[in-house]
Order: structure tokens, then C-alpha cells, then sequence
């Protein structure tokens, strides 16, 4: 007789990163322009809402690492976070830089409604939202494996928590593409291994401000 099988809940704390103030409107994608971290407010309200004991991950872009050393500063207690590239957001190749009036104008009409460009649209010397996707999977597949069980806390950028979305949810990337990701707002996903019908993934927040919300204790 097959012994039960044991369920593990590893849950996904994502931050999109600390807003960007010095990009004269232009496209910055991966860009490694710093972070505006003043919100005093904003970060203490994160630090109070994140479990304890949790691994730390961020990109290799500076405005990651500023936000995290902010939510430390506001004192939460924040372990040296590992680096996961694959985490960094979208690049837009030959478009960095551009104003966005400029990208409507080479898009030619064929822009998103709620993004860049369509999901399946790479800019030139650049990657589209469906690479994202792959891209950030591998890594969430990666960690969610070795880490089962834990409490991560990724501070990333808006294109990766998207597709971290996409993922959960399996839905249409250009649906996913609509949702709305702020500075500063925690996604919140869990990885459900274990007997049971109804996927892998539960989403238990997005977009949420950065202010107590007692998510510590929904596990």
C-alpha cells in the first residue's frame, strides 16, 4: 500500500522593484538605470508583510539590489540574495532608449493595448514576451526544486512577474500582458506539490500594496 503522498508548499513573494525616475520617458527595459528608494512609507509596509527566514533573490540590475537593501533599512531582516539573471526584465534590443512615441511609430500599428508590443513580437536584436516567459520559467522550475518548501522572495521587474502570472495561471500571454504590476506591489504565488485536482500554482495576491496585509499567516 502507497504511503500518502506529503504536500509542499513553496510560496513565491514577488516585488516589482523601486520606481525608476531617470529615463527622460524613454524605453529603459534592461537598462541599468538606479532606483528612486525615498518611500520610507512604502518600504516599511513591505518589510512588516514578508515572512522571516525567507531566500532572497533579485536580478543583476541595480534597482533590484537598492529595493532589497531598502526593505532592509526598513527593517526587515534580508539575507545576502542570490543573483538570477533569468529574472531581469524584457530586453527590448534596438528600442532602449527610444521614446515611446518613436516605438509607435516603428511598431506601425501593431502595438499592444496594454504593453510594448504583442507577446509574440521581438524588437530588433531584442526578445519578445513569450521568451520572457521561457526564460523566467526555467528559473522558477529551478528554484521551486531545489528550495521546495520555502519561502522565496524575488525582487524582479514587471515583465517578470507577468510571465511568473502566465505561468501559474497557464493563461493566453497576451491576456497576461493586461495585468497591472506597480513599483513596489507584492505578487503573491504558491507552488502546490502534492495529491489533487486543480494545478500546481495558487495566486494569492497581485499587485498588492505595500502595506501590512497579514499574508505572513495565509499559507
Amino acid at each position: 500500500m502507497n504511503a500518502r503522498r506529503h504536500t509542499v508548499v513553496t510560496r513565491w513573494w514577488w516585488i516589482r522593484h523601486a520606481p525608476v525616475r531617470r529615463h527622460e520617458n524613454r524605453l529603459y527595459g534592461q537598462d541599468d538605470l538606479p532606483a528612486d528608494v525615498s518611500d520610507a512609507t512604502s518600504f516599511a509596509g513591505l518589510a512588516s508583510g514578508l515572512p522571516a527566514g525567507a531566500l532572497w533573490v533579485t536580478t543583476h540590475l541595480q534597482r533590484t539590489h537598492q529595493t532589497a537593501a531598502a526593505i532592509a533599512a526598513a527593517g526587515h531582516e534580508v539575507p545576502e540574495a542570490l543573483i538570477e539573471r533569468d529574472f531581469v526584465e524584457q530586453h527590448f534590443g534596438a528600442w532602449q532608449g527610444l521614446t515611446f512615441a518613436e516605438i509607435e511609430q516603428a511598431m506601425n500599428g501593431a502595438q499592444h493595448k496594454f504593453w510594448i508590443a504583442p507577446a509574440h513580437h521581438a524588437p530588433p536584436e531584442g526578445e519578445s514576451f513569450l521568451d520572457v516567459i521561457a526564460r523566467t520559467g526555467r528559473a522558477i522550475e529551478r528554484f521551486t526544486r531545489d528550495h521546495g518548501g520555502r519561502d522565496i522572495v524575488a525582487v524582479a521587474h514587471g515583465g517578470t512577474i507577468r510571465a511568473a502570472l502566465q505561468i501559474a495561471l497557464g493563461a493566453p500571454p497576451d491576456r497576461c500582458l493586461a495585468f497591472t504590476i506597480d513599483n513596489l506591489s507584492l505578487t503573491r504565488i504558491d507552488h502546490i506539490d502534492g495529491p489533487g485536482e486543480g494545478g500546481q500554482w495558487r495566486v494569492v495576491a497581485v499587485n498588492a500594496p505595500p502595506k501590512p496585509l497579514g499574508l505572513r499567516d495565509r499559507r
